[in-house]
């Protein structure tokens, strides 16, 4: 499977109203701490926006809400993952996104058959507190080799300015978040990773 390789990911659906008219094909909707049906009708907006546009929405966790309004990707964390049901989350037919760390996580991501495989955080990362320290590069060359064919992305501390040493190193799509979010020009930043992931 051939992914888009720049993968911005936002906290609500005004951020994909943003992002989606400048060209972006592939985008993660991680909201936390939405009274649930707040949540349903920002999935439900965000995954009308990402059709509209042409684009894939990745649901951040709220598999239940992903199967029930049609969602396409799912991504789950290691939390997630122990209570996510996974056949239905497979008999839905959601495409699904695994976060790891360490090999312990890798080894049971891989055991799930998942459609990408993210490790973080690559970087130092200010955007959530993490028991791992950054992975650096060369993890990311290591897993890459462990998944093989899977698409691995490296997300953490990502900025436009890394992303081809991601990408020299194995990665084959860039998650980015606070390099946009906090950045002046938040419009002008996501063209300049449309540019540098072209």
């Amino acid at each position: 499977m051939t992914l888009p390789r720049f993968y911005p990911i936002f906290e609500s659906v005004a951020w994909l109203e943003r992002a989606l008219p400048l060209g972006v094909k592939l985008v993660q909707l991680r909201i936390k701490d939405r009274p649930a049906e707040a949540l349903r009708a920002d999935i439900r907006n965000g995954l009308a926006l990402a059709q509209a546009h042409g684009a894939a929405l990745v649901i951040n966790d709220h598999w239940q809400l992903a199967i029930e309004e049609g969602a396409d990707w799912l991504h789950l964390g290691q939390e997630d993952l122990d209570t996510a049901d996974l056949p239905a989350i497979r008999r839905a037919g959601l495409k699904l996104g695994l976060s790891t760390h360490d090999h312990a996580e890798l080894d049971r991501a891989l055991a799930l058959s998942p459609d990408y495989i993210a490790l973080g955080p690559v970087y130092p990362t200010i955007l959530k507190q993490m028991k791992w320290h950054e992975q650096g590069l060369d993890r990311v060359g290591d897993w890459k080799r462990r998944v093989g064919d899977i698409p691995l992305c490296a997300i953490g501390g990502m900025t436009v300015a890394r992303a081809e040493g991601a990408f020299h190193a194995g990665a084959d799509i860039v998650a980015a978040v606070t390099d946009i979010t906090l950045h002046p020009d938040p419009e002008a930043r996501i063209c300049d990773w449309l540019r540098v992931c072209a």
